[in-house]
């Protein structure tokens, strides 16, 4: 587990480093385990999907950014979406 642990944390010190800081949110994904949404200080934002829960929360722990509990307000207007994301949600309400 520690393992593991140390290698989503270098990942999103990895993330953080490219985008000027970064902040996250763990979410439950089922069996598959937790995902670590992350939000760069720049609008940047990626995620990573850890083994479980536990894990995912000890990685952001040991990566030292800044936890939401959840996805919204001002965490999640941080975000920034350009052309690409567009067209792709427009290209999923279409059927696409």
């Amino acid at each position: 587990m520690a393992d593991k642990v140390a290698k989503l944390a270098k990942q999103i010190n990895s993330f953080a480093k490219s985008h000027g800081g970064a902040e996250a949110q763990v979410a439950y994904i089922g069996e598959r385990g937790a995902r670590i949404a992350l939000v760069g200080e720049d609008g940047g934002w990626g995620d990573l999907v850890a083994p479980s829960f536990e894990i995912a929360e000890k990685a952001v722990e040991k990566a030292g950014v800044t936890r939401h509990e959840t996805f919204d307000g001002e965490f999640a207007a941080k975000v920034t979406t350009g052309a690409y994301e567009w067209k792709r949600m427009a290209g999923i309400q279409l059927g696409g």
